[in-house]
């Protein structure tokens, strides 16, 4: 019998009632009425060219052959060009962000190398890592000192000489704080000066009011993991790439998973979905933001409960009701019998995962305003349990 390997792993909590992870979100996926907060999901597309695309594929019947295995080169060009990358640069197309994080630190990382994350982010990355390379420095960022992020400080207080990977995910999952053009620049210095690589997951920039690619300023130490499941609305099509220099790219290649190609049908969305993102972006950057401004009122009538980031740049933000002595499962339970999905902080962090509860907000304003209404209820009640 094969042993299990000990990689890191979140402390994720499974919801009662259920036996296995698979088991709740077979449940949460197939219930028509469940209000989807927890997985940063974007619902927000009405019927548009992605789904026309997708449609016109299936009727096609493209999914009968290999599409070519590092992507339509249109679909390359055209992220390339979201980005302002095209010069200099080349693209795999990947069957989403978590495969192009898989593929990095594999490629990356040597047995001897550390990398460098923080804690809250989004815990995968801690795993793949881990098997790759000796170990990972997980830095707390949970505090308004650092800006609720990792800086430039922490980097250089916990890198060593055999620190080859630096983790930016911006804007962070699960906090929305993100990073100034300023900080990025420091960052570079870092990897310029001790031949390190930074990770950029740049998964919900596209939500940011203000955002810098890592990529412009320190491209021959950058790796870029970008995503379709998110601003796109596309998490279960499984789409996305990895953008570097040539020899990076190259480099990245020789060890795929993948090598027959990534979903066509799910190409051909993106595709679309790059080409039509001036009619529908303002659209959904400006219905998140109103979307989050109703959370920070229901938020601000539970006292002790508060948002450590806002505005947050992301989809997401993290509520912090330690101070009120209601768990961040709990609650989450409660509205769970009350159809709206949301995250514990246990998914995102394993040392503060105890203090918040992480909810999307790229869904229907009215969905929305379901929520506020029955965490402030549900708060109020489980308050006075205690």
């Amino acid at each position: 019998m094969i042993s299990p390997k000990k990689y890191a792993k979140p402390a994720k909590t499974i919801p009662k009632g259920y036996k296995t992870a698979n088991e709740f979100f077979n449940f949460v996926f197939n219930d028509e009425d469940m209000i989807w907060m927890g997985q940063n999901t974007n619902h927000l597309h009405d019927e548009n060219q992605i789904m026309d695309s997708m449609m016109h594929s299936i009727k096609k019947r493209d999914y009968n052959k290999y599409p070519p295995p590092e992507g339509f080169p249109e679909l390359k060009e055209l992220i390339l060009k979201d980005l302002g990358l095209q010069n200099a640069f080349d693209i795999l197309v990947t069957a989403g962000g978590t495969e192009s994080l898989y593929l990095c630190t594999n490629d990356i990382l040597a047995p001897e190398d550390n990398t460098i994350t923080c804690d809250p982010g989004y815990l995968i990355i801690d795993n793949f890592a881990s098997r790759f390379g000796d170990h990972v420095k997980s830095v707390p960022i949970y505090n308004e000192e650092c800006g609720y992020k990792l800086t430039p400080e922490l980097v250089r207080e916990n890198m060593d000489d055999n620190t080859k990977l630096i983790s930016l995910v911006d804007p962070l999952n699960p906090l929305g704080s993100s990073y100034t053009k300023e900080e990025l620049k420091e960052f570079a210095d870092i990897a310029l000066d001790n031949d390190i690589y930074l990770l950029n997951d740049i998964t919900y920039r596209d939500f940011a009011e203000d955002h810098h690619l890592m990529a412009k300023i320190a491209p021959e130490h950058t790796v870029t993991v970008y995503s379709f499941s998110k601003i796109y609305g596309m998490a279960g099509m499984r789409i996305g790439g990895i953008i570097g220099v040539p020899e990076v790219i190259k480099s990245i290649k020789s060890i795929v998973i993948n090598d027959l190609g990534t979903n066509v049908v799910s190409q051909r969305g993106a595709i679309a979905a790059v080409k039509s993102k001036k009619e529908w972006l303002g659209h959904i950057k400006n219905t998140t933001r109103s979307n989050q401004e109703i959370i920070k009122k229901a938020v601000d009538q539970v006292e002790g409960a508060f948002i450590p980031v806002y505005p947050s740049n992301g989809n997401m933000l993290a509520i912090d009701i330690y101070n009120t002595n209601v768990t961040p499962l709990a609650i989450s339970e409660y509205l769970l019998v009350r159809k709206v999905f949301t995250r514990e902080g246990s998914y995102t962090s394993k040392d503060f995962g105890h203090r918040y509860l992480r909810v999307s907000f790229s869904i229907p304003p009215e969905d929305v305003k379901y929520f506020a209404k029955i965490f402030v209820e549900g708060m109020n009640i489980l308050k006075s349990f205690k």
